[in-house]
């Protein structure tokens, strides 16, 4: 197998016609660089050559992330206005919390806030309950 693997190299051979004069990238860098022309901003400093940042090359950071939060707020407003109706307390589609609504004693008692802390003591004071472990 080795034998008709190496004949098949020498038939085609390993010359590709891809060759360079002996030392020829030795000195490649120093007559390249010879041979183009200087130009005005290679004789300059590093920080002479930086251009000033322009204000929009300042701010745009802050501006693209401010624009990502609105995306992300725009997308979960859509997401909220594309619920079903189902899914949303609305009194006529719940039939518990319209017959709560329409309770007065429940509007009183829990959603009615001119409760006076006076009255809450009194009411635990007729129900039996000593309130002195409130105020500990």
């Amino acid at each position: 197998m080795k034998e008709f693997e190496n004949e098949i190299l020498e038939k085609a051979g390993h010359d590709d016609g891809m060759t360079v004069p002996e030392g020829y990238f030795d000195d490649f860098t120093a007559k390249m660089s010879s041979m183009l022309p200087e130009r005005e901003w290679e004789k300059l400093d590093y920080q002479e050559r930086i251009m000033p940042r322009s204000f929009w090359q300042k701010v745009r950071p802050y501006v693209y992330m401010a624009a990502m939060f609105m995306g992300v707020w725009c997308m979960m407003k859509m997401f909220n206005l594309m619920k079903s109706p189902e899914d949303v307390m609305v009194p006529g589609n719940n039939p518990v919390l319209a017959e709560a609504l329409n309770d007065d004693s429940f509007m009183s008692d829990y959603y009615v806030y001119d409760v006076d802390e006076t009255d809450i003591l009194e009411q635990l004071y007729d129900e039996g309950v000593e309130t002195t472990a409130f105020y500990n």
